[in-house]
């Protein structure tokens, strides 16, 4: 680089106000320098501001001059560094670094928590760009919406032992009660098209085969294997087989009451209307009952159901079912199927889901979401959610409440 070139730095901090950033712009414009970076970030109506920019010597003594002259008329304050053309060239070296996105969620975000997840990420090498809040502008009277926090922070460098990062995340998110996303900010991150959830316990809050047994009279026996399997200490298609047996003779009327009384939970609504607008294709691949699952599909507009039949007789169940058992290594290739079917590239998929039995799909997913699942199923999955609802998700993938509340996103 030339002697007689200089490269100055300029931080500007102060109230914001209409046309601050053309007022400066405009100074570096008739001096034709030319911009090498420019960030700008408000917080309660206070301006932070970096320029980054390249002119020769002769000019940068008169646009500083100028500069400081128009900061004080603007009544903001600004200061100028220097930058060596060493430290310029290693700046746009660290573009070819790997940059990730870490999302921090929960009711609400403390500063021991956003402290606690920032020390970890500069333990491993890792740098802040910068730090975005994805929900809404927070109340000083919390009873007045429902709490709900997110900040993403987008990192750059390679961590020095990504397993045990993830591993501490995890540790901290269980003692501190919020869930931390770490993603690789790739092209595929905001370019998702396929969904996939389980049903029993994800988009429901129920298991429906306890509420059948529980009519039946079973619901005790039926409870235990049930939980047991979805911890993962026994096989999901013998479990499926046992449990379904013992609803043997129960009336069909029940499946119809239970249908129509299920607990959706807590942000299905938002989630489901916000997806279908942003043309998300959506499938529910349970291990539960294709009854129910079409039913959701009538409420919420799910493209695919694929689950277990019951089989009926004379307006009874008989204990048996039809076809195979959709299991965990049957949602797996599911989920490939309705992919290539889409044409959609599978790191494009998300699958979401709270049992052992959820794992295969949560694993062949671009992105995998344990949703308030079993602590074998979280320390397994790549991410999760447990703090808040299923709308949490939008989160991960970067979308602002800001956005996400706007009328277009209404039915």
């Amino acid at each position: 680089m030339e002697n007689d070139v200089e490269i100055i730095q300029i931080n500007i901090s102060g109230e914001d106000k209409p046309g601050l950033t053309s007022s400066l712009t405009d100074i570096l414009a008739r001096y034709d320098a030319a911009i090498l970076d420019i960030g700008q970030a408000n917080i309660h109506q206070t301006l932070s501001m970096g320029i980054l920019f390249k002119t020769d010597s002769i000019r940068s003594g008169d646009i500083m001059k100028d500069l400081l002259f128009k900061a004080y008329e603007l009544g903001i304050q600004i200061r100028f560094k220097p930058i060596t053309a060493e430290r310029y060239e290693h700046w746009v070296g660290m573009q070819g670094k790997n940059r990730y996105i870490v999302t921090m969620l929960g009711r609400k975000l403390t500063a021991r928590q956003i402290a606690s997840v920032t020390r970890i990420v500069a333990e491993q090498g890792l740098n802040i760009d910068s730090i975005l809040r994805l929900t809404g502008r927070i109340p000083l009277d919390e009873t007045t919406q429902a709490p709900k926090s997110c900040i993403e922070l987008s990192v750059r460098g390679n961590p020095h032992d990504r397993e045990g990062m993830q591993s501490r995340f995890l540790q901290l998110s269980t003692e501190l009660g919020l869930d931390i996303s770490f993603q690789l900010d790739d092209m595929f991150r905001r370019s998702r098209r396929l969904i996939c959830f389980d049903m029993d316990s994800t988009l429901i809050e129920t298991e429906v085969i306890d509420e059948l047994a529980d009519r039946a009279g079973v619901g005790a026996e039926v409870r235990a294997i049930t939980e047991s399997a979805m911890r993962g200490e026994i096989d999901f298609t013998e479990s499926f087989r046992r449990r379904v047996a013992m609803l043997k003779g129960l009336d069909v009327s029940v499946m119809e009451d239970i249908a129509a009384h299920l607990p959706y939970t807590e942000g299905l609504d938002r989630l489901m209307r916000v997806l279908k607008r942003l043309g998300f294709r959506t499938a529910i691949l349970s291990g539960g009952f294709t009854y129910f699952g079409n039913y959701l599909r009538q409420k919420y507009g799910f493209d695919y159901v694929y689950a277990n039949e019951l089989e009926i007789e004379d307006g009874k169940l008989t204990g048996r079912y039809l076809g195979d058992i959709v299991d965990g290594r049957r949602k797996a290739e599911l989920l490939r199927l309705i992919a290539q079917v889409e044409n959609v590239d599978i790191a494009q998929t998300i699958a979401v889901g709270d049992g052992a039995n959820d794992l295969p799909m949560l694993s062949v997913a671009g992105l995998g979401i344990a949703f308030h699942a079993k602590p074998k199923v979280k320390a397994t999955a790549g991410q999760s959610l447990s703090t808040i609802g299923l709308d949490g998700i939008l989160y991960f993938l970067g979308y602002k409440d800001s956005y996400l509340d706007d009328q277009r996103f209404r039915y």
